[in-house]
């Protein structure tokens, strides 16, 4: 995608001047919360929205212009857009006859598309006698039965409960693995996302914020917007004092010093926000070392079994938040305990502040 914008209203922009490099067989997610712009980009790509402007290219070949039936693009939709009147072999013959494959290859191709997605002997049954699992099997089967280049899924595993969304994420990373066809998908669900993705493109007001790996994004948020839809993370408010080596001195507001990796907060004067994700940060034994120290008082102690969620009252936060694994080393005891907390430079990142 070059330079490519979408408006509705001649105006406001949803997608502004994107452009998106989308590399072959990789798994590229586009997340974002709702109006964020993805579902529009996917569909600018799948050829059912018209880009303002900008070109959109697959494999070198401008596609910008072309309709869906001719871009070879395999889309899954939310709904899974199964026809209820047809069996399940009929659905998935039905790309292949629009594109007038021969009838003695549909058989052949249904038969290995349904082997596939692990639903062989299902041929006959029509949508409405499957379980949601199945149907998305089916709509998955159907965007693969022709050989395409390029698969699109939007939000496929919405309309599925838990355990089953988690064992689809898995079934749909493996048949990708398999099949080294590229697969753009999106979702608003951060978990999906890490747990499927070889990138992500963080979306926000039409824009990618960041493109990087799950690890990256994790890890390395270039900015306040990432840092808080990627994870969890405790925010705390202060003021850059200075900036050296990539590492930033910060006075905040509740008190206290800390130094951190500068990110977009790397200039002396700026007002910044201190990402900390709450398992990087420990709660301190006397005289135990760490790279930076604050005092803390103990709200709230939560016990989850493979770790205690302790909410703390740090440096103006109410509501920061540790989590101590349980390994049978000592917590504070019971609310209003003061106590130290511990964490490294490298976990504590240093963000522009947004303005007011």
């Amino acid at each position: 995608m070059r330079g490519v914008t979408k408006s509705y209203d001649g105006r406001s922009l949803v997608v502004r001047r994107l452009d998106l490099d989308v590399m072959r067989g990789e798994f590229l997610t586009l997340l974002g919360p709702s109006g964020s712009g993805k579902t529009t980009t996917l569909m600018m790509l799948a050829g059912f929205e018209t880009a303002t402007t900008g070109e959109i290219l697959l494999e070198d070949r401008p596609v910008t212009r072309l309709p869906p039936h001719k871009r070879g693009i395999g889309v899954v939709f939310q709904n899974y857009a199964l026809f209820p009147h047809m069996t399940v072999a009929q659905n998935l013959a039905y790309p292949l006859t629009v594109r007038k494959v021969a009838r003695a290859d549909i058989a052949e191709k249904v038969r290995r598309a349904l082997d596939m997605v692990r639903l062989a002997g299902f041929d006959d049954r029509r949508p409405a006698q499957l379980s949601g699992g199945q149907q998305q099997r089916v709509a998955l089967a159907r965007a693969l039965v022709f050989e395409p280049s390029l698969v699109l899924m939007d939000e496929p595993l919405g309309a599925l409960d838990k355990q089953l969304r988690e064992r689809m994420q898995f079934e749909i990373r493996t048949l990708h693995e398999a099949l080294g066809i590229t697969f753009v998908y999106v979702t608003h669900d951060q978990a999906e996302a890490l747990a499927m993705s070889d990138r992500i493109a963080v979306f926000h007001d039409g824009v990618v914020q960041q493109l990087d790996t799950a690890e990256g994004l994790y890890e390395r948020p270039c900015n306040a917007f990432v840092a808080g839809f990627i994870g969890e993370s405790n925010r705390l408010a202060g003021t850059v004092g200075s900036v050296r080596d990539g590492e930033a001195r910060i006075t905040l507001d509740g008190g206290g010093e800390v130094i951190g990796r500068a990110a977009d907060a790397d200039t002396a004067g700026t007002r910044a926000l201190i990402s900390l994700r709450p398992e990087r940060v420990r709660i301190l034994q006397p005289d135990e070392p760490a790279d930076n120290k604050l005092s803390g008082r103990v709200r709230e102690l939560i016990y989850l079994g493979d770790h205690t969620r302790i909410v703390l009252s740090v440096a103006g936060n109410d509501a920061f938040v540790v989590k101590a694994a349980n390994t049978g080393a000592p917590l504070p005891h019971g609310a209003d305990a003061q106590v130290t907390i511990g964490f490294d430079v490298r976990d504590c990142v240093a963000l522009r502040a947004a303005a007011n």
